[in-house]
């Protein structure tokens, strides 16, 4: 079973990925995927060049992130670009690694991403699971991990996918608003429920599979 887990900046998601991998259950970061794929020699770079200029890798053959950001994000179109460039190579690396974790007899495969909702990976997802935190918990939780002001942080929290939005999505909503001990119980109960699932609904194939 593949499972999307998603949810707001801030929220906890990380937490309940590492407590997920500490039970042996393969869970792959997309968000991380997303960076890799930027990596100096990547094929997506010459595309991203095309697109955006070729002074966007600089001479040792690094991405200027910033520059990238600043032309990508600047019209629809550019933003619209930059996604038809990386996203079919980072479902490619999502696709290729929930293969890996089913040859291998995972029973559940996670995918921790901040953007699943609305995407195509959506519909490769047998379940989704969001994860939600109150709003000045958030804020205080990216202000120490970011190191940023609460304004920024508001600000970050407030361009995301609105929570409702990730709720109406939701199959299966962890509630991030007590203790550590608070949440691992939600995450086996989640465990619990999917497994239960599981019996129920035949795992959705990957495209080509």
């Amino acid at each position: 079973m593949v499972v999307g887990l998603t949810g707001r900046s801030g929220c906890g998601k990380s937490s309940v990925s590492a407590w997920l991998a500490g039970q042996g259950i393969p869970c792959i970061d997309a968000d991380g995927i997303s960076r890799e794929i930027l990596q100096p020699g990547s094929g997506c770079l010459p595309l991203l060049q095309n697109a955006f200029g070729s002074d966007i890798v600089d001479n040792s053959g690094a991405l200027r992130r910033r520059l990238l950001a600043d032309r990508a994000f600047a019209t629809p179109e550019g933003t619209r670009a930059l996604t038809e460039i990386t996203h079919p190579e980072i479902l490619a690396r999502i696709r290729s690694r929930v293969a890996e974790a089913r040859a291998a007899g995972a029973e559940f495969c996670f995918v921790d991403g901040a953007v699943i909702v609305g995407t195509p990976f959506a519909g490769e997802c047998d379940r989704l699971a969001v994860v939600t935190a109150p709003y000045e918990q958030s804020v205080a939780r990216i202000c120490r991990r970011d190191g940023i002001s609460p304004e920024m942080a508001r600000r970050r929290l407030d361009a995301q996918t609105p929570e409702r939005t990730l709720l109406e999505a939701a199959d299966h909503v962890i509630h991030n608003n007590g203790t550590l001990a608070d949440l691992e119980q939600q995450c086996r109960t989640l465990l619990q429920a999917l497994r239960k699932e599981a019996h129920e609904i035949p795992s959705t194939p990957l495209p080509g599979t």
